[in-house]
């Protein structure tokens, strides 16, 4: 019964938002609201959940969507992200401009979570986008891959990292397996993915992306704008290194995991920026502050949307849906690798968190690792890979690719929907690859 309830509700949602055209944050707090009702939760219980789940998701990413958003306003409207767009182009060339957005996104997402090197990301790709007249999706499906992936396969992430600690895997060989996975997989669904999505032409939605052009002696050079835009990657990259080689009593480790937390470290990109993007460009700081406000203006209604995937996926945790299908998965008799990858796939379609998905399916296979003798790395990669797949209405990332794109519902289940999925089965593909060439 809780499987039909949430096919309803999901079908609801559908509904509400194409056929309806309600609002995407209201269609979402009332699905929650009728999900939560159905599956059993207390009448008094579900506007809390839905206030912890919106909260809880909001809580996380307010500061680092904001800041994030102000950065990538102050880059472009100094002339810092044309520059580095045009860099590239002219380095790469336009027909292999996809290639370098998604070299950067992978580097850049090993250290970040999805929706923060996505909030990071997003005005370079609008900037390549418009500069070099290339289709948005040909350069926003790269590099949202490219984060993906290093999202489920990739320590120091956090993911991975939180997964290999509950299987008591190496990490330093996970990274080994993961890699091998990840570069084949990123290329594959973003790169090449991408040309199957040539029909679609979506704009860049207005107001997150500022279509001045530049001279060259207005922008500032391709180091300090390359830089600025790195300072939140370095310091969460330092503050990641620092949590897998130093111990915790050490003042060095202090020091880098508070600055390396996101929102500290885009709250010192964010003054960084003011300094680089706007006071040393000759600007006042009354004109920075009218840039910091426009930022933070675009960047309410994404806001909202995200918050209410968060309340959605909320309400199946605590109404038990997401261990209710975990306990099903956990029965069967199949292969340890594929078993944890089933888990960790219903489970993200149940609550739509990747990370919820991947550590509760860690817990719920762990167990089979000591029993079994399977590679406890080739587990972690696989939970990982199940963990990615589908990315359903009540993921906060299908909200936020589907409005920083423009795109309808049905475009982006064609489009992000398809990647995800992609990236699962070609992880699901390689872990069991290597499973039989190390056994």
């Amino acid at each position: 019964m809780p499987l039909v309830i949430l096919a309803i509700g999901i079908l609801a949602l559908f509904f509400l938002i194409v056929k309806v055209k309600l609002n995407n944050f209201l269609s979402l707090l009332l699905v929650a609201g009728f999900v939560g009702f159905a599956e059993g939760l207390p009448v008094g219980q579900i506007i809390p959940t839905i206030e912890k789940g919106l909260g809880g998701t909001l809580g996380g990413l307010a500061i680092v969507v904001s800041f994030g958003a102000i950065l990538g306003k102050l880059m472009a409207e100094s002339g810092g992200a044309q520059r580095i767009a045009t860099t590239l182009i002219n380095v790469f060339g336009r027909q292999k401009v996809k290639w370098a957005v998604c070299l950067t996104g992978f580097i850049v997402g090993i250290a970040l979570f999805y929706e923060i090197g996505f909030v990071l990301l997003i005005p370079l790709v609008f900037t390549i986008a418009a500069s070099a007249d290339i289709p948005l999706l040909e350069v926003g499906i790269p590099m949202a891959a490219a984060l993906s992936v290093t999202h489920g396969f990739l320590p120091p992430h956090p993911g991975p990292t939180a997964i290999s600690v509950i299987y008591n895997a190496d990490i330093g060989l996970t990274l080994v397996y993961g890699t091998i996975i990840a570069i084949p997989t990123a290329i594959v669904a973003g790169p090449l993915f991408c040309n199957t999505t040539k029909d679609l032409h979506p704009e860049i939605p207005e107001g997150l992306y500022t279509p001045t052009v530049f001279k060259d002696d207005e922008m500032p050079g391709f180091g300090i704008s390359v830089c600025t835009a790195l300072v939140p990657v370095v310091l969460m990259a330092a503050s990641a290194i620092a949590k897998l080689t130093l111990p915790s009593t050490s003042g060095v480790y202090q020091v880098l995991t508070f600055l390396g937390t996101p929102d500290m470290a885009l709250t010192i990109a964010v003054a960084t920026a003011i300094y680089t993007f706007g006071l040393a460009r000759g600007k006042t700081l009354p004109e920075v502050m009218k840039t910091v406000e426009s930022a933070v203006l675009t960047i309410a209604m994404i806001l909202l949307i995200v918050g209410g995937g968060g309340a959605l996926k909320q309400i199946l945790i605590d109404s038990g849906v997401g261990k209710y299908i975990g306990e099903l998965a956990a029965h069967s008799d199949l292969s340890p690798l594929i078993l944890a990858w089933l888990v960790a796939a219903v489970i993200r379609v149940a609550c739509g968190s990747a990370t919820v998905a991947a550590l509760t399916a860690g817990g719920i296979a762990a167990p089979i690792v000591a029993v079994t003798g399977v590679s406890p790395e080739l587990m972690v990669l696989a939970t990982g890979a199940g963990s990615l797949i589908i990315s359903p209405p009540n993921d906060p990332g299908f909200w936020l690719f589907k409005e920083f794109f423009g795109l309808t519902v049905k475009e982006t289940v064609r489009t992000w929907c398809a990647l995800e999925t992609i990236i699962s089965v070609m992880g699901l593909i390689g872990v069991l690859a290597i499973s039989a060439f190390i056994a």
